[in-house]
């Protein structure tokens, strides 16, 4: 049965650690090219060494025999964490409780919806035009108060000469002028005078004149109170006129009062139809919580958010402020990226790319494993087609985030499933720090993954490791966190197949990366058996056979240079023994893995032969299916 391999490619790293990483390499360029020719060697031979962390606490150093080159400290094993709210501790339990109370609380009040509102590109020209437009009004305001206080001096000469005529006197052209002079004596040294033997109204009469010249002094001294100076004026002046008229301004007064008082409560009454009208527009009808999911799942009331949640906690410490931002940011980012439109977009690149980044099988854990190769870009035509300018390299960038979001969308992230992928990056024939389009194009995407898609890695294993990688490496290997460290693994080119051997298992792992995972009759489905041949050793595999049945198999040697051969013995005595496969050096160079097949009448067994006159020890991967006769005919 011919095996399926996925198509789905997944973007790259995802975390701040990878993004560490990375960006490692776009630094290196003066280090590396002004290395000491002298160190070459020694840096040459460290490629060739494994710098890797396995699952199962694999720590030990080892020194590569061949290369005589010191290998690099291993790191610490990385333990993934448990997506199970059981199996946090209790200050983890608090925190995630406490991200979902801050997420309840957006989503009641719909501020997660605010975020999709596109805020302009320079948000000072909204400032600056409401600052404009509080200018003019402003000015205009001040217009409106000086011709107002010009119309109350007018009335207050006015009134003055009211006064005067009434008592009699003349008026004199500059008047108001003699009034506005004496003013300030007037309030500086008027004293209550004695009452004189004038009659009663008379008295009145002349200190409700003193009266208003004090109020006209208050007024031009103190240009707030004109309202209320000229007001007091004309009610004193008003009053003391004429005895004759008291009676009938009283009832001009009632019935002002009562006009008054109902224009108070239709005032009233409309103040209150106002204030619930106010009330009503600052308190707008309950709307239900809006609805937000990221990845397909919502942000809560689903036990996979939980899930999403920790992967946020986690990657800020359990910071719940900071891991609440960065949900909001994140939002924010995808709703203004299209992210939704994004996924149903198709054809964003030329069928090329495919060879660049794809999906293909599981590791020994079950996580998706996700293949990077760099060494594509050598091909100068790929290159200039991706990254030749700012629109193909936007465009690639979105191819990207569209593979991510789609595989994404594969994984498992109920409580207890797999929901992070092991990522294995092939940088044999890596264009390297010196492409600069191909540098700026991953500095992008690795800060908007980073941002935006954290703790998705359970592993990054780096093969084909060049010397100058493993260089810089130690160079900033102090500045990395023991979390981030432990999920590197890095190997050179002849620990590359052997490496990934260790996560991932034969019948899942690429042909050309070491395994046996290719198109034919054998699948994903049909197990591999590991076995180390020991220098200087011979080693038999047998397959018994007690029927009639076609019997296909397939088998590789790791670094192959070992004698191989195969044959089929029968269980009958005086029966010959039949050479399927005659003794043959196999080398490195030829058909990675070697396929045979034998159509069997009788019972016996095959048995296969693998010879390692090496000094090294070799790994010898096989597999075996058996078809009746009956149903091969």
């Amino acid at each position: 049965m011919a095996e399926e391999t996925p198509k789905t490619a997944l973007e790259t790293t995802t975390t701040h650690e990878e993004a560490v990483v990375h960006v490692e390499e776009e630094v290196k360029v003066t280090d590396v090219t002004l290395a000491d020719k002298n160190n070459n060697t020694e840096a040459e031979a460290d490629a060739e060494e494994v710098t890797e962390a396995g699952t199962e606490g694999e720590a030990e150093k080892k020194k590569h025999v061949e290369e005589g080159g010191e290998k690099i400290a291993d790191s610490d094993s990385f333990k993934e964490e448990s997506t199970k709210v059981s199996d946090l501790s209790e200050a983890e339990k608090k925190g995630l409780q406490e991200l979902k109370q801050l997420i309840q609380e957006a989503l009641n009040k719909h501020e997660f919806s605010s975020l999709a509102v596109n805020l302009p590109k320079e948000e000072e020209k909204p400032e600056t035009l409401a600052a404009d437009a509080n200018k003019e009004q402003v000015s205009e305001a001040v217009a409106d108060v000086e011709t107002k206080t010009e119309d109350k001096e007018h009335v207050s000469e006015s009134v003055a000469d009211d006064v005067a005529t009434e008592k009699g006197e003349k008026k004199e052209e500059d008047q108001p002028a003699k009034i506005e002079e004496a003013a300030p004596i007037v309030k500086e040294t008027y004293e209550p005078e004695k009452p004189t033997k004038t009659d009663e109204k008379e008295e009145e009469e002349a200190l409700e004149v003193k009266e208003t010249k004090v109020e006209i002094a208050t007024v031009d001294e103190d240009g707030a109170k004109t309202v209320e100076a000229i007001e007091e004026t004309i009610v004193a002046v008003s009053s003391s006129t004429s005895t004759v008229q008291e009676s009938s301004t009283k009832e001009e007064e009632s019935s002002a009062k009562e006009e008054e008082a109902s224009a108070k409560e239709e005032e009233a009454s409309a103040k209150e139809e106002t204030s619930k009208d106010e009330t009503s527009a600052s308190s707008p009808p309950l709307l239900p919580p809006e609805e937000v999911s990221i990845w397909g799942i919502p942000l809560l009331s689903d036990e996979r958010s939980d899930v999403i949640l920790l992967k946020f906690l986690r990657a800020r410490d359990f910071k719940v402020k900071e891991a609440f931002t960065m949900i909001k940011n994140t939002i924010k980012w995808r709703n203004e990226f299209g992210i939704d439109e994004l996924l149903e977009q198709e054809n964003l690149v030329d069928d090329d790319l495919e060879k660049v980044v794809y999906m293909h099988g599981f590791d020994k854990e079950g996580h998706p494993v996700c293949y990077n190769i760099y060494g594509e870009f050598q091909n100068k035509e790929v290159y200039k087609k991706t990254f030749s300018d700012e629109e193909k390299r936007e465009k690639f960038l979105r191819w990207r985030i569209q593979f991510l979001e789609r595989s994404i969308r594969k994984l498992d992230f109920t409580p207890g499933g797999i929901s992070t992928l092991v990522q294995v990056n092939d940088l044999k024939n890596s264009p390297g720090p010196g492409k600069w389009e191909l540098r700026q194009a991953t500095k992008q995407a690795l800060q908007l993954l980073q941002d935006n898609y954290p703790e998705f890695v359970a592993k990054q294993v780096f093969i084909n490791v060049p010397w100058w990688y493993l260089a810089v490496n130690r160079m900033i290997s102090p500045f990395l966190t023991q979390r981030t460290k432990s999920k590197f693994v890095f190997a050179g080119p002849s620990k590359s197949a052997e490496t990934l051997l260790r996560y991932i298992a034969p019948e899942q792992l690429p042909v050309k990366y070491g395994g046996l995972s290719k198109d034919g009759e054998f699948g994903i489905t049909d197990t591999v058996t590991e076995i180390t041949v020991k220098p200087a050793s011979k080693h038999n595999v047998e397959f018994p056979v007690t029927e009639n049945c076609q019997l296909s198999w397939e088998l590789r040697v790791i670094g192959w240079d070992i004698s191989y051969g195969a044959e089929f013995v029968p269980s009958t005595e005086g029966s010959y023994t039949v050479i399927i496969q005659k003794d043959r050096k196999v080398t490195s160079s030829e058909e990675p893995v070697i396929y045979n097949s034998y159509k069997i009448g009788e019972p016996g067994k095959v048995v296969l032969t693998i010879d390692n006159q090496s000094s090294k020890k070799k790994k010898l991967l096989y597999r075996l299916k058996t078809i009746p006769n009956s149903s091969s005919e």
